[in-house]
């Protein structure tokens, strides 16, 4: 299915103008992208680390790539020279190696730190204790810079247990973003997905991932 012109047009009237439409376009042939990027969009989320470097060696350079899967350490030398954006990292040592390329490529790579809300054992993410122990080791690490936190609510029916998941971030985001540093300041935070996002706007989220309304289901190779 090609890019669904009518429908990010549409999303982008229905939000307000500070949240961010990430286009999720993991599987998804270059054409398909390259239609979305002639009607404006510049922000494209992927999920793994080769596709990635294929689209961006084929596309214009004014694109701002976001990796949003889980991030392995020995595979963040190949985005480091170009990624825009890290949305995943979910573990000091991924961290500690993001900081390591930045410095040998010469810039600071922005980061979202991944907060663990979800009751599922198939989601990743940092608790309170992990992440207050990355925020004292950051003056360390000076080719990282910490713009805000994401997560990933639980698929489920229950919006209850969305909503209670998307505030619980949203809560921990406002405690932390009291305490800003020169590479720890908090401004993006990304939750919702096409099946929640009118669920996590309201709760505070200005990143929405948006990948099967503006692409359609995703073609897995068999």
């Amino acid at each position: 299915m090609p890019f669904q012109t009518s429908v990010y047009s549409s999303l982008k009237n229905q939000i307000d103008s500070n949240v961010t439409i990430v286009a999720v376009s993991k599987t998804k042939p270059i054409a398909d992208l390259q239609e979305a990027y002639d009607i404006d969009v510049r922000d494209f989320g992927e999920n793994y680390v080769q596709e990635l470097v294929d689209k961006y060696e084929a596309l214009p350079k004014d694109i701002r790539w976001h990796f949003i899967g889980h991030l392995q350490s020995n595979k963040v030398k190949y985005i480091a020279p170009f990624v825009h954006l890290i949305h995943g990292v979910d573990s000091e040592k991924l961290l500690i190696e993001i900081n390591k390329q930045g410095e040998k490529f010469n810039k600071k790579i922005s980061c979202l730190l991944q907060i663990y809300i979800a009751k599922e054992e198939t989601k990743f993410g940092l608790n309170e204790d992990e992440l207050e122990s990355i925020i004292q080791k950051l003056p360390q690490l000076n080719n990282v810079q910490i713009v805000g936190m994401m997560g990933m609510a639980s698929f489920s029916s229950d919006n209850q247990i969305v909503k209670n998941e998307f505030d619980t971030l949203k809560q921990l985001f406002d405690k932390y973003s009291t305490s800003s540093t020169e590479n720890f300041k908090l401004e993006t935070l990304s939750m919702g997905m096409s099946g929640d996002y009118k669920m996590a706007i309201p709760c505070g989220s200005n990143m929405i991932r948006i990948g099967s309304m503006l692409f359609g289901e995703r073609e897995y190779k068999k």
